[in-house]
């Protein structure tokens, strides 16, 4: 609706995981290398973790991107509320085993088995991603997990498992110290700092096809204050900010308008009057 009064070529500030829009923090770059070193270098499994809407998922599909370019084998599990078995068999299905009514756990080991020496011997490289892991409910499917990684031979593994999820994960993983100690590469992502909430506003606003100022700076630091750098959070306000200033006929973003889109939304402000 506000693209072309703002001579933007798309809205800037959609909530959807577009790559195009990846904004590399010193974190979400670091985040990516580690999850692409884990891999690469069969290190195993690795845990990543960050407040809700930090970009996660962004950088999860990225990494995803460059797996599929590379030939891995992929199974992503975007819903892990599953028991064990139920787990298994979604992997399995995801990994091209397709899915056989009434199987027995060992059959569906076997067929597992079998998938992963079959990628083993067509140098296709083995991984598991369990996003939103913080939703799994029981701890043994948090054990059948572990178990995956129990594939391996002399020199390397056979798979890698991922685990992304939000910050409360971490406490789930203390009650298991025997899953928590295989996952040796950690990373946990930050929400953005003032520097990098400005320099992400701007990127995106430049990506869309801007080519004037919208935000002034004033806004810009106000809008770092209300999310508290969080890119959800920054998103929202951004994209009602812009919404507002076109109903209204401004030429531009400023404070004021932050601070009403602020009151309209009922968050507690946190500016000085």
């Amino acid at each position: 609706m506000y693209t072309d009064y703002w001579h933007l070529k798309e809205k800037p500030f959609e909530l959807t995981p577009n790559p195009r829009y990846v904004y590399y923090s010193k974190e979400h770059e670091e985040a990516l290398l580690r999850l692409l070193y884990t891999v690469r270098d069969r290190k195993g499994a690795m845990l990543l973790t960050g407040l809700y809407g930090c970009g996660k998922t962004m950088i999860s599909r990225l990494f995803l991107s460059e797996l599929l370019e590379a030939k891995h084998e992929v199974a992503l599990i975007t819903n892990p509320r599953l028991s064990a078995t139920e787990l298994l068999v979604e992997i399995i299905y995801q990994l091209g085993g397709g899915v056989h009514e009434g199987e027995s756990k060992g059959a569906l080991l076997r067929r597992f088995n079998e998938i992963i020496y079959n990628n083993l011997n067509s140098d296709k490289e083995t991984v598991v991603v369990i996003d939103e892991a913080q939703a799994i409910e029981s701890l043994e499917t948090f054990e059948e997990l572990r178990l995956l990684l129990n594939y391996q031979q002399n020199d390397r593994f056979l798979l890698t498992l991922i685990l992304i999820g939000q910050s409360e994960l971490r406490k789930r993983l203390q009650e298991l110290p025997q899953l928590k100690q295989r996952l040796l590469i950690e990373y946990h992502l930050n929400p953005l700092t003032e520097t990098d909430t400005l320099n992400y506003i701007d990127h995106r606003l430049t990506i869309s096809g801007a080519t004037e100022i919208i935000f002034d700076e004033k806004a810009k630091k106000l809008i770092y204050q209300i999310s508290s750098g969080i890119p959800r959070v920054i998103n929202g306000l951004c994209d009602m900010a812009l919404f507002t200033a076109f109903s209204s006929n401004k030429k531009f973003i400023d404070d004021q308008i932050i601070k009403s889109i602020n009151k309209d939304i009922r968050q507690e402000p946190i500016w000085s009057a």
